[in-house]
This record gives structure tokens, sequence and C-alpha cells, in this order.
């Protein structure tokens, strides 16, 4: 989430550990700082938002595809299940430790110093980018409706919108990402709605039936290559879920509205992706032209679009601009949060000048706000001014979710054997994750796959270019993180010295609500 220039504490040992113990006395000092001002309906909410936007509404069919329905359904289910481990491991980490740094603070207090640093970093680089390409593609939605007018104003106006949400308080932040996820979700429940009834036959004649399943090469096209490939866009659909381990370091009640967000949002997600696949597959055929076509941005051809077209209604594509339109501002008021959040986080930490961890009296990082809109901006500018600049920004931010998750996963698993190995029992967390070790080591065993995975035709026909652009990212990562060690001389924690204690927030809570 957060990412910066390459300032670096005054940790010159690595028996000089740059993340104090939180306890309660150090942590009440956070009064001064962010406010607990997220409530559980908020940490929910943003929760399940963060992944339902357009890799639902539009490239949710490209999955159908290329590796027909049944494909399709076998990796949203497995990409689910892989994202439920991880958040449980999330979870489990959390509520320890509730920190708006959140899985970078992990990295770095559970594993290596310099993991948590390049994490951060990289983190946050991701979200300022992500940032410009939403008002990007928000301004190009507007033109759908507004076709003479530039795109650029546009953009520049969402950025401000955004920017003001995020410059008020925390609460506003989290109101407007209820409301906005609030409407995706109902967008959701009314197309399951109307495809079940077109599928059954109700209200709909006749019936659509399952044919689909079973036409041509269904329900498995392409075999279990098409299925791998397909494993990276359901990926990408739950991007933004380890959002609510950012948003644990605001929430008034984190023990409580952590692993409720977490439980809830699980079921929830596998039942829209699973049910939204189902019947998508259901309705429109593996072939047709009209699913790919979606994927490249074309709204009259969504999924969504095309099954409300044939229940009949007209002003379908105006209705799902407008549901798009509100999944990519939710997508930049997110990515705003998120990093300045870690950017604040970094500052606290030492990772990042002091001056980042300044905040206003709401509580608000302004001067981490102001930097990372201005990130972002000139992101933007070099849309505009500098295409070729534009698609490395953007290619180098494609895997950062991806390898925050490898950070999460390999956290909790240090977490958990530091935790028993100083004689800890379980019934001390507040929460803990299930089916510990499986959980993270088979989410980080996925993870890597899907990273590896990400342009295998790249090196069938070695095009370096192409190998480039879309694993640039790996090597900023360890460019940070080998970088810090070796000026920082840093090692990795061993499991007697990694310091599991928990936060006690209850002291902090009662200042905030004071």
């Amino acid at each position: 989430m957060a990412k910066d220039s390459p300032y670096t504490p005054d940790v010159k040992t690595a028996d000089v550990h740059p993340i104090p113990p939180i306890d309660g006395k150090d942590e009440s000092k956070q009064t001064n700082g962010v406010q607990r001002n997220l409530k559980t309906r908020h940490i929910s909410m943003i929760a399940l938002g963060g992944c339902i936007g357009t890799g639902l509404f539009m490239t949710s069919g490209s999955t159908i595809s290329k590796a027909g329905p049944g494909g399709g359904l076998v990796a949203y289910i497995a990409m689910g299940i892989m994202v439920y481990f991880l958040m449980t491991s999330l979870g489990e980490l959390a509520t320890n430790q509730p920190v708006s740094g959140s899985f970078a603070t992990y990295n770095a207090k559970y594993v290596d110093p310099a993991l948590g640093f390049a994490m951060g970093w990289n983190y946050w680089f991701n979200w300022a980018i992500t940032v410009a390409v939403d008002i990007s593609t928000a301004a190009l939605l507007i033109q759908y409706w507004l076709p003479d007018t530039p795109g650029w104003i546009w953009s520049l106006v969402v950025l401000t919108v955004i920017f003001l949400i995020n410059a008020l308080t925390v609460s506003a932040f989290g109101e407007t990402e209820y409301w906005l996820s609030l409407i995706k979700i109902v967008t959701v429940i009314a197309f399951l709605i109307i495809g079940l009834c077109m599928i059954c036959g109700i209200f709909f004649h006749p019936a659509v039936g399952l044919g689909n399943f079973t036409y041509k090469k269904a329900p498995f096209v392409g075999g279990f290559p098409a299925i791998l490939n397909v494993f990276l866009i359901a990926g990408f659909s739950f991007q933004g879920t380890e959002l609510v381990g950012v948003t644990a370091g605001e929430s008034e009640d984190p023990e409580h509205a952590v692993p409720k967000a977490i439980h809830s949002v699980f079921w929830r997600l596998l039942i829209f992706y699973f049910l939204s696949i189902f019947v998508i597959a259901a309705i429109i055929p593996y072939d047709s032209p009209n699913l790919l076509s979606a994927a490249n941005g074309n709204i009259a051809m969504s999924p969504f679009t095309l099954v409300f077209n044939r229940a009949g209604l007209g002003f379908a594509a105006t209705l799902m601009n407008a549901i798009v339109l509100t999944a990519v501002l939710s997508s930049a008021n997110s990515g705003m949060y998120a990093s300045t959040r870690m950017l604040y986080s970094l500052a606290e930490e030492g990772y990042a000048p002091k001056y980042f961890a300044s905040t206003t009296k709401h509580g608000i990082p302004m001067p981490a706000l102001i930097v990372t809109a201005v990130i972002s901006l000139a992101t933007f500018g070099s849309s505009i001014f500098g295409e070729k600049i534009y698609m490395w920004l953007v290619a180098a931010s494609g895997l950062t979710g991806f390898i925050a998750w490898v950070g999460i996963a390999i956290s909790h698993f240090r977490f958990r054997r530091a935790f028993i190995r100083q004689g800890h029992k379980l019934s001390e967390l507040k929460y803990h994750a299930k089916l510990f070790p499986l959980g993270p080591i088979l989410a980080l065993i996925l993870c890597i796959i899907v990273i590896g995975g990400q342009n295998i035709d790249a090196f069938v026909h070695w095009d370096w270019q192409q190998i480039g652009i879309t694993y640039i990212g790996l090597p900023l990562v360890l460019i940070l993180y080998f970088g810090y060690k070796i000026k920082n001389h840093t090692h990795i924690i061993p499991l007697d010295e990694v310091d599991v204690s928990p936060s006690d927030i209850s002291k902090e809570h009662q200042e905030t609500l004071a």
C-alpha cells in the first residue's frame, strides 16, 4: 500500500528492530494520530465491496469464454478458497495487532524488517497507480453519456472528489464506501434473481435451462491449462479483500469487526461469484464473442448487460455503465485511503520521513494524503504525455496484490509458529485462523502459481519485452528488500525473538470515544 522515497530510519544493526512493541501505553498515543471511527458495518461492507468491481461486472465472462462454464466455476471457487485462507490469516494477525500498516507491519514484525519495508512501499505504489487508472476509467464511463466533453476534466473532477472524501474524516470514507458497495451488492442480487428466473422459466418463457453447460466442448474447454489461465482473471477479481486488514487500524472494535467481516465476506463472495458465473454460463454460450468484448471495456457487452437485455430491460447498458462507474469510484476511494494509510504507517515505523505520520485533528494523515494524490495525478499525466511510461507504471503495479498476499501467508505462518514456540496457547488469541498450517501453505503455493503463470506465453516465445512488462513488479520488490537489508544489516527474526504480544486497544478506544 505504501511506497515512497528510499528513506531509511536510523537502524544500523540487525539487533535494532524498527518497529517497537505496541502495548496499551504506546498505542494510546494514536489518539493524536488516526482515530478508531470505522464501525463494524463499514468494515464488513468495505471488505465485501472491495472485491466486487469491474472484475465481476466486466471480465468474469472471459473466464467462461476461455475455460468453459465448468472451468470458470472451478477457477473462481479455487481462488475464493485461497482468499478465504488468506483472510483468516490476516484476521488472526489483525485482531492480535490492529494497525493501519496491516500486513506490511506484520512482515517486518514477524519475518524481517526489510520485508516490511519492501512490502509497504510496493503496496503504496500499487494503489497510487491504481487511483490514476481508476480516474482515467471513470472519465471514459462518464463520456459514455457526454461524449463531446474532454476526458481529462472528468478525471480531475473525480480525483478532487476522492481527495475531499478522504480529507474529511475516516467515517466519511467509511460511509461513502458503505453506500457505493451497497449499490454494487444490490445490482448483483437483482442480476441473480432475474438470471435464475430466466433459467427456471419463472416470469420468462421459455426457460433457458442448463443446455449451455453441455454445449459443444462444455463444460470444460481447453482442459487444465485453460483453467490455470483463468485463475489469473479470477485472482484479480478478488484483489482488494486485504483492505480489511488496513481498516482494522481505525476500527472501533477490531476484535469483533474483523472476524465478522472475514467470515461473512467469504460466504457472500463465494455465493455472489459462484452464482453470477453460473447464471452467465447458463444464459450465454461460452463461444459468444460478446464475453471477450466485455473484457476490453465494452459496457454494452458486459455479461450483466447481456443478461439484463435478454430479460427485456432496454436501458441495461446505461444502467450497467452507472453501476460500473460506482465500482470504479469505490476502487479509487479505497485506493486513496489504503495508500495514504500505508504511507502513514511507514512513517510511524521509521520507513519514511516522520512528516508523513502527522495527522489532522480528525485523524487524517494529510501530508501522506497529499503526496499520494500528487503521485496519482503525475501518473495520470504520464498517460496523456508519455504513454510508454504510463504502460510500465501500470504493469509494475500488476503483481502487487498477489505479492502482498504472499507476504500475508508468510507472516501468519511465522507468527503462529513463534506464538507456540514461546509457550503461548491458541486460546489466548482473540481469533485464530482455520486449518493451520495447511491454510497459509496452500494460499502461498497458489499465489506463487498465479504469479508465475501471469504470462506463460511470453516465456514460450521468449518475448523479453512482454516478460519485462508483466513481471517488472518482482525485481522492484527484490531491489527494495535487498537494498534495505544490505544497508541496515537486517536478518530474519528468530522465532524465539519475534514479538507476538497483542495490542491493548481498550484504553485507546475509550480515549478516542471521549
